[in-house]
Parts: structure tokens; sequence; C-alpha cells
């Protein structure tokens, strides 16, 4: 009997120690490890398309989103693009490698916000000026910030009547072109919304005019059987965390984080620190995912706290956790001469630590590290 009580408690210490301890993480345990960039002009797609097969795959990247706003050569909306555009054989060549590697592609139109940059205005708004949330602001020829406007991007208004039918045909004709089942809308640093001047949002309340865009358009994608992914700083309440106007919302949209439908996909990017934001989209019931930029340490920390929260959850929180990604904001063909330059180099020196690519490529050494243990 003493025998038997003996083994009891032996079974009981090890099934208590394997408990207390974080099991071995298998290769492949994030679900998304991704990579975010501007499209490749057209001189770059077959630059681009060896950099998918020889770079991104052999790294492991199963997410890529790419940019594409106007660079492609819409049939729905022409008068909308851009002069040099990627035609859609320039695209299949792309969704070729994709599909042999087995990489998601996710194009990205920016939606709502970020519909004009420094003294220029976006495509949507010099040819539809009407849809203009503001315009009453002009676009200065120089263009400084900050300024007395409060101007960084203008945005469209969410509540003209005719603006959906405009941006939805351009949705819809990427994705079909892409042959993908997500659609990255941006939709972050909307600084413009709910302006007093404009004839149908003054008064309204920003979180109920940010969320109503954003269920607009997931449900549009829904319906087709798609989904949405955004960036997530819209939805975090700058103030209160301290996190500030740039990466969280100081304009009150945060409370819309309550009124979107869990589907949407966040892309929660944090630049400068290795904000633990994920953990408040997670128990949101949000698909999560963090993405970090040209500081090499947060990006290291973000992909070791997600293979830490994924271990450390119950099984209902878990897989919300989906990975990391490297957001990179020049063009392709900077990206991957600045990863070229850098693996040449015999000489790594401080100075060019901050950088996407040293980034990148620390984020996807980590990446196999803790994986593989």
């Amino acid at each position: 009997m003493r025998i038997f009580k003996r083994i009891v408690l032996l079974l009981g210490m090890f099934f208590l120690f394997q408990s207390a301890f974080p099991q071995e993480i298998e290769k492949g345990d994030l679900p998304v490890r991704g990579f975010a960039i501007a499209a490749p002009q057209k001189a770059d797609v077959d630059r681009f398309v060896t950099f998918m097969e020889k770079v991104l795959a052999p790294r492991g990247v199963n997410v890529l989103i790419l940019r594409v706003d106007y660079n492609y050569a819409f049939k729905s909306h022409p008068e909308l693009r851009n002069k040099v555009t990627l035609s859609e054989g320039d695209v299949k060549k792309m969704v070729a490698v994709a599909k042999k590697h087995e990489i998601q592609l996710v194009p990205q139109i920016n939606l709502l916000g970020h519909q004009s940059w420094a003294g220029s205005l976006g495509n949507l708004l010099e040819v539809y000026p009407e849809f203009d949330e503001t315009p009453h602001v002009a676009i200065p020829a120089d263009y400084k910030w900050p300024n007395e406007e409060g101007l960084y991007c203008k945005s469209y208004c969410p509540l003209h009547p005719g603006v959906h039918d405009i941006v939805f045909d351009l949705v819809d004709e990427i994705v079909d072109v892409f042959e993908t089942d997500a659609f990255h809308a941006g939709l972050d640093e909307v600084f413009y919304i709910a302006d007093d001047k404009c004839p149908r949002c003054n008064g309204r309340d920003a979180a109920e005019l940010f969320a109503g865009e954003v269920s607009n358009i997931r449900n549009h994608l829904h319906a087709q059987g798609k989904k949405l992914w955004i960036w997530g700083d819209r939805l975090i309440d700058g103030k209160t965390t301290g996190i500030g106007m740039w990466e969280a919302s100081m304009n009150n949209t945060h409370r819309a984080i309550d009124m979107i439908p869990k589907d949407v996909v966040i892309c929660d990017w944090h630049y400068e620190r290795p904000d633990q934001t994920p953990v408040m989209f997670a128990m949101k019931g949000f698909d999560v995912i963090s993405c970090a930029w040209k500081t090499p340490e947060v990006g290291v920390q973000q992909v070791k706290d997600m293979f830490r929260w994924r271990e450390f959850q119950t099984e209902a929180m878990k897989n919300r956790f989906q990975g990391v990604i490297l957001t990179v904001w020049s063009s392709a063909d900077g990206f991957m001469d600045g990863l070229e330059n850098y693996m040449a180099s015999n000489n790594k020196s401080n100075e060019e630590q901050f950088q996407p690519w040293v980034t990148f490529v620390q984020m996807f050494d980590t990446i196999d590290k803790v994986s593989t243990k």
C-alpha cells in the first residue's frame, strides 16, 4: 500500500512539473509569419518574384501583405489608376509563386484614412473631391507637421452616399485578381473623422462612425467569404495607455473595439516598444498579429511574446495570438537593395542596425531559434 502511495505521489509531481514549465514549441507554431511591403513597381516585378522565391519562402514567410492602392490597372475604375501600374499578368506572376510556396497574399488599399500624403491628394479624392471629409482644409504647397489644421492625411467621408460604390468595386477587383480570401483595408492613423464642418458627420460619435466603416467593409467581404484585416491603432485608447496619437487613438475611436465584428483580423503595430496590447485584442475575442518595423529588439521581443502568449493561455485564447509581421514603409526595390547589401556586408555596424532588413533577419532568426529550441 505504501509503495502504491509513493507511485501516485511521484506521478502527481511529474504531471505538476509538466504543467508548470513550458513544453517544447514545435516549428511552425506561429500561424502567421508575415511580411508587409508596398507592391513592387512594374519594372521590379520579376525581381520581386525572385525575392519571394529565394528570400521570403526559405525564411518561412507564409503571409504577404502588399500595399497596392492605385498601383494596378483597375478595369472597374481606370480613372483611379496611377500613371504606371501593375497589369493583371504582373499580379499573376506573384500569385503563382505565392501558391507554389503556400504564401497567403493579402492585398491592401487604404480606406477611410490616408487619402493624402504630405502635399499631395490621393487618387480617390483627386478624382472624386466630393468624398473629402474636410474639403475646407487645403493641401499646402509646403507641407509641415505639426500644422494648425491638424492635417496629417485626409480621410474620405464614410457617410457619403457614393463612396462605397467606388471603393467596393476596387476591393472586389483586387481580391479577385490576387485570388485571395483576405483584404487589408489599412484604416490606421485616422485623424479626420466626425468633422464638425462635415454636413453628414457633424455631431456624430467618432467611435460609432469608425465602427460603422469597419463593419461596412467587413460585411461586404464577409458576404463573399472573405476576411477583413486592419491595422489596430484606432482601437487602442491612447490616453489611458499612454501610447499616444500615432500607435493609438486620441480622438475617441478606441471605443469601436466593442462595436465591430470579432472576425476582423487585427494587425497591432508598435515600432518603438513591444507594447503588450495584443493581449487586450485577444481578450476582446480578436485574432491579433504583432507588427514591427525598423527597431530589431522590438521585433525580436514581439516574436518571443507571441510564443509565450500561445504557451501560457487557455485553449480558448491560445490561437488568437496569430504571430508576427515585419512591416516595410519604403519601396520594394529599396528594401531588396538594403537587404542584399546588409547580407553581403562583413561589417554590420551599429549605424546600420535601425533598418527594416535588420529587423527582418533578426525576427525570423528568432522564430527559427525559439520554434526549434
